[in-house]
């Protein structure tokens, strides 16, 4: 049974502040991942990245496409989450260490803590990152415990991670199918995705949290004006949503893993029901919504995804490729995919305050094909759509 936990905030001179922060915004198929002990790895900035364009270019309105990649980081452990500060640094979760690592603009890296009580295994672990907008210096994390899944709420002062607060437990968690990615609303409330944890009636149990996207005051507490009296959940029918990005007019884009045939990119809506397990993909049911762009699940296998200037970018796992679909006016056109095979499997995309879109490959995470440098953080520049 899921709880919701409200806990009074502290006052703000108990904090460092830390500054504005820009808030930005896996496996299809059932076999889990292989259990494998997690390794400490010395993340490093390359001496020498791999460049093409390393200045962003002017971009004007319209949809974008990338113009070039480059390392950033290297020596990674599993990288998952990602919430960016206003100065260019970002703060990045590893899924089977359990540490936060804090990375400047310019590739320079420092932990900041290890989220205790993380019981990595499979696909669980330690997974999406956000930070309130309005309360910047509180980290929420979203992390497979030893009898769930939650999300807590953590104080960062001078660089050091504090004790976490639960906001949410008792999410379901499973071998595979944990969800875990968070984001902040223009409304100021905190979306949480969670997977069906590998029991699809799940997803259309309103008494269930599992197979859904939440929606939470910062503190836990739920919305009045949420779609289902008393409950976090905003929409239902989910398989296993990995992305949340919200664009400039407020609309939430989804990614979802498929299980056999379709992978879906869905725009997300007020108590709508997505369908599964009734229906994967385009089902043709007046009682679902359709997603709005569709893959075969062995050309993406989408998880985090990132909205800039009218384009959704989808990182690919088993696709290894980055999918771009231009969204002008809440419209999605066909999806073009860039650097298939160039990096592997591809976790997490994220808009960086410079205009960047940092990317997270995850090719030691027992699935991939770890090259040398593996796992790390691509830089890509971007450049109006031709």
């Amino acid at each position: 049974m899921w709880r919701s936990h409200v806990v009074r905030p502290r006052p703000a001179h108990s904090y460092v502040a830390l500054g504005a922060l820009l808030l930005v915004t896996a496996c299809s198929g059932g076999d889990p991942e292989p259990t494998t002990a997690p390794t400490t790895r010395t993340p490093s900035t390359p001496s020498s990245p791999t460049p093409t364009l390393t200045q962003t270019p002017t971009v004007e309105p319209g949809p974008v496409v990338p113009a070039g990649f480059e390392d950033l980081v290297t020596g990674l452990d599993v990288p998952w989450g990602l919430a960016f500060l206003a100065d260019g640094s970002a703060l990045v979760s590893e899924r089977e260490t359990g540490r936060i690592l804090a990375v400047s603009a310019s590739g320079q890296v420092s932990e900041v803590g290890t989220v205790p009580g993380v019981e990595a295994e499979n696909e669980g672990g330690l997974l999406g990152l956000a930070i309130d907008p309005a309360a910047p210096t509180a980290v929420h994390a979203y992390f497979t415990a030893a009898d769930d899944n939650r999300v807590v709420r953590m104080p960062l002062s001078d660089g050091a991670l504090g004790d976490p607060v639960v906001v949410i437990d008792g999410i379901p968690k499973a071998g595979n199918h944990n969800g875990g990615r968070l984001a902040f609303g223009p409304d100021g409330m905190l979306y949480v995705s969670t997977g069906d944890a590998s029991e699809p009636a799940r997803a259309q149990d309103l008494d269930s949290v599992g197979g859904k996207i939440l929606r939470l005051e910062p503190d836990g507490s739920v919305p009045a004006d949420n779609p289902f009296d008393g409950s976090p959940v905003f929409t239902y029918g989910h398989r296993n949503v990995q992305g949340l990005a919200f664009d400039e007019d407020g609309r939430l884009w989804a990614s979802e893993f498929g299980q056999n045939t379709w992978d879906e990119l869905n725009l997300i809506e007020a108590g709508n029901n997505y369908g599964w397990p009734i229906v994967e993909g385009e089902g043709g049911d007046d009682r679902f919504v359709e997603p709005v762009a569709q893959w075969t699940t062995d050309e993406a296998s989408p998880s985090g995804i990132a909205y800039v200037r009218d384009t959704v970018f989808l990182a690919a796992l088993r696709g290894q490729r980055l999918w771009q679909v231009p969204v002008p006016g809440g419209e999605a056109g066909s999806p073009t995919d860039f650097a298939t095979g160039e990096f592997g499997r591809l976790r997490h995309a994220a808009l960086a305050p410079d205009g960047s879109l940092w990317v997270l490959t995850n090719n030691t995470d027992g699935r991939g094909d770890p090259r040398e440098g593996d796992d790390r953080i691509l830089r890509v520049t971007l450049q109006a759509q031709g």
